[in-house]
């Protein structure tokens, strides 16, 4: 049996077994699980499982098991469950109990902070496109690399591999109006429409309030709110439409009147928040200058620790969409070579066997952007040398922000991302990344790491 065999079999037997599974997804690291029991789930034997790097007890269950092996996690567990991923399971037949349990999540949900609440569902609504979105822009950031370095743009190759690279981006308020859609009980595809009509180049050709219309203004803000009163008033409708009739009408009046308010209130009222965020980040990172790279970069592990850091995605995308390069991106990232320069220090000082396996293990994707392994697996458990390597990663965002190094694209952090730097500044982003390292490292050698902290590891 193979080792992400033997790990699904250890999750489903601590979770309550796969008849307790509601639904069954997973990111870039994490399985997340929806239960229908969530009392069955024993979280102290989870995070004692071979392989599992830490779990999230929150509104789903997140089990990480790092990059790679949560796939075939999770394609064991779908096989094991016959759950298909993102597939929800409908069971009409809960007992008392088990209705109650599921009570208590909800409870415990809404219990949540309105911020984290909505954080939570702007994270669901982007984790399922961030494998294209990494892959694309990896693409794009390869193209413009070789284009910048001197090769025709007009050869074919050139050609096909900047129209893969952007395909995902051009289309993406379509994809990210069906997953709005989709994250709050509606049609998807009436929330991939409410995409369309916003980024519609034949919006040029319509004048509103005096002036043509702009396609995108507002971004993907404008979109996400659009899919979702495009879902909201699905529901209202239904409620009083014949059932005879509500597949041609509730669907008809809901495009109808979605697609007008679009037009005359969410796209001026998005684009003024939209301008409005862009300003105050760079107003932000202008007068704060190193100071606000060193509060950014220092604080972004702490959202990755709660597995919040997707909120921020529409807001890299937005500085796409507006100016071209996105200025957070390139300081954010900080915060993972911060965690592999103090990984690296607790790796020479430590003789603790299976901490120095899970460093061996974990730093390679932590140097290519994958920091979750080195997060649950080592600096958090340990405690002090996650402080620290939110130090080393304040110091990196300050250099970056002095630097004004940009990103031309979303992708992974780390030296994965070095392809997407804007204006050739890769050895600048590159020397922020040793920074960081070199900061991670001294900062948790000096005082952030005793021999003892690892007897419980």
């Amino acid at each position: 049996m193979k080792k992400e065999e033997v790990l699904a079999h250890a999750i489903l037997e601590h979770v309550g077994g796969k008849d307790n599974l509601r639904q069954l997804a997973h990111c870039m690291t994490r399985v997340r699980l929806s239960l229908k029991d969530p009392t069955q789930a024993d979280i102290d034997a989870l995070k004692r499982i071979d392989g599992v790097m830490g779990v999230i007890d929150d509104e789903t269950l997140q089990i990480v098991v790092g990059p790679g092996t949560v796939n075939r996690v999770a394609d064991h567990l779908s096989r094991e469950t016959g759950l298909a991923i993102g597939e929800e399971s409908v069971d009409p037949n809960l007992t008392p109990e088990e209705r109650a349990a599921v009570e208590r999540q909800k409870v415990k949900a809404k219990q949540q902070s309105p911020f984290k609440r909505f954080l939570r569902r702007i994270g669901n609504i982007f984790i399922p496109l961030i494998p294209g979105l990494v892959a694309s822009g990896i693409i794009n950031g390869g193209a413009n690399f070789a284009k910048n370095a001197g090769v025709d743009a007009t050869q074919t190759w050139m050609q096909i591999l900047l129209l893969i690279g952007g395909t995902v981006f051009a289309y993406l308020a379509i994809l990210v109006g069906w997953n709005t859609a989709k994250e709050f009980g509606g049609t998807p595809v009436l929330g991939a429409i409410a995409g369309g009509i916003l980024f519609n180049p034949v919006l040029a050709d319509i004048t509103i309030y005096g002036e043509p219309l702009v396609p995108g203004r507002g971004g993907l803000f404008g979109v996400i709110f659009a899919a979702w009163l495009m879902t909201y008033l699905e529901k209202h409708i239904r409620r009083f439409m014949f059932a005879s009739i509500d597949i041609i009408f509730t669907p008809l009046f809901t495009v109808l009147i979605v697609g007008f308010a679009s037009l005359y209130a969410i796209m001026p009222v998005a684009g003024l928040l939209s301008d409005g965020i862009m300003k105050a980040i760079n107003a932000v990172l202008e007068v704060g200058g190193p100071l606000a790279g060193a509060v950014l970069a220092g604080f972004f592990l702490p959202l990755v620790m709660v597995g919040l850091h997707h909120g921020l995605t529409p807001i890299h995308l937005e500085f796409l969409n507006t100016i071209g390069n996105t200025p957070l991106l390139p300081i954010l990232a900080m915060a993972g070579a911060g965690q592999v320069g103090a990984a690296m220090a607790i790796f020479v000082k430590t003789r603790n066997p299976r901490l120095r396996n899970i460093i061996k293990g974990a730093i390679p994707v932590g140097f290519l952007g994958i920091g979750e392994p080195l997060l649950y697996g080592v600096t958090l458990p340990l405690g002090r040398p996650f402080v620290t390597a939110c130090l080393g990663a304040a110091v990196g965002g300050a250099f970056q922000a002095t630097m004004k190094t940009t990103a031309l694209g979303v992708g992974v952090s780390g030296l994965s991302l070095t392809p997407l730097i804007d204006n050739g500044m890769y050895l600048t982003y590159i020397g922020g990344l040793v920074i960081s390292y070199a900061a991670g490292f001294l900062f948790t050698y000096w005082f952030g790491f005793k021999e003892e902290m690892a007897d419980g590891i």
